[in-house]
């Protein structure tokens, strides 16, 4: 009686062994897929003409209400007087 008993619980024990894998394959089958997905609709969402084009109007509304600043403080009022001439120094 303790063989079969035993027998039983090895087969059932594959069994729930072969139902786990099976699962956990599904799931990883669904993980990989999703991520091909949506690795394919980034790309073609990221190489669009319309996402360059958002991206470079934000670009250049950044950098147009930064330029005048810089100009402003790098270009100075007037300007000092000339360095003088280098001379070599005779021997």
């Amino acid at each position: 009686m303790n063989v079969i008993g035993t027998l039983a619980l090895i087969s059932a024990s594959r069994i729930m062994f072969q139902k786990i894998c099976q699962v956990a394959s599904l799931l990883s089958l669904l993980l990989s897929g999703s991520m091909a997905g949506g690795g394919y609709f980034a790309y073609r969402y990221f190489s669009s003409e319309q996402f360059k084009a958002r991206v470079m109007n934000e670009i250049m509304e950044n950098v147009q209400g930064i330029m005048p600043k810089v100009l402003d403080n790098a270009l100075p009022e007037m300007t000092g007087p000339t360095i003088p001439k280098f001379e070599q120094p005779k021997f």
